[in-house]
């Protein structure tokens, strides 16, 4: 089965993971996530991204950034994996490749799953058990959104912004963010997202992306559509196609 092309939109948030091969760690050392972000950072200015949220994990990234320019993405991608992998085998003594394939991304609706994303990404220490606070966890933005930790990585989106009139509110209403929890839907719509290369948005968002691209993009739910019983009376039928309308 042919890939599915990715999709990058000039001015389009778009969400990003890399995982190291077979799920093997990326990251040995501090000197190695030191590198990485010195590296991004650079690629990032180089290319016109803007950065808004990381997470560097032992065997994987996460990155969300919007683009000025769609195809800079993979320009900074390239640019990042050409200097961080010799890099590495080169500490390592080792050879090969240290990255999984392509990258997976999936375009962000800004007002619908921006800062539900931002929250994703930042928790990702804590769901993997390394820590009961993403502000016990060094590799990651969230010191920088939500406590004001100084990083030139960075470039809050404008709907950060609208968190506050000044830096420190913004921040005290980004932390209250991350007192309630992300829901199981949304963990699982964002996954779904990323695993399928598809955007993440409302039926909106999908219009305008195929408008400007021709090609009618959005996840899909997992296996085969479940038939109606057999002995299901019309009633609890309708009922099904309700619930069906509700989750689109």
């Amino acid at each position: 089965m042919p890939r599915r092309p990715r999709i990058h939109l000039d001015g389009v948030p778009l969400h990003i993971v890399q995982r190291g091969h077979n799920r093997q760690p990326c990251f040995f050392a501090d000197a190695d996530y030191l590198a990485y972000l010195e590296w991004l950072g650079d690629a990032a200015r180089r290319t016109g991204c803007q950065l808004h949220a990381y997470a560097l994990m032992t065997n994987h990234v996460h990155l969300l950034l919007t683009p000025a320019d769609a195809q800079a993405v993979p320009r900074l991608m390239v640019t990042l994996g050409r200097r961080y992998v010799p890099y590495i085998n080169a500490a390592y003594q080792r050879s090969g490749t240290l990255w999984e394939g392509r990258y997976k991304s999936s375009l962000i609706q800004s007002e619908s799953y921006l800062l539900a994303c931002m929250r994703y990404i930042e928790l990702n220490p804590v769901r993997a058990g390394i820590c009961p606070d993403p502000a016990h966890y060094r590799w990651s933005s969230y010191r920088a959104n939500a406590l004001g930790e100084t990083t030139p990585l960075l470039t809050p989106h404008p709907l950060y912004a609208t968190l506050g009139p000044d830096d420190a509110r913004r921040q005290g209403a980004y932390r209250e963010l991350f007192d309630q929890v992300l829901s199981d839907k949304t963990i699982t719509d964002i996954r779904l997202a990323l695993s399928q290369t598809q955007p993440l948005g409302n039926s909106r968002f999908f219009d305008a992306i195929e408008q400007a691209t021709g090609q009618r993009r959005e996840a899909k739910p997992r296996g085969r559509p479940r038939k109606p019983e057999q002995d299901a009376s019309p009633q609890d039928n309708s009922k099904q196609l309700g619930l069906a309308g509700l989750d689109q």
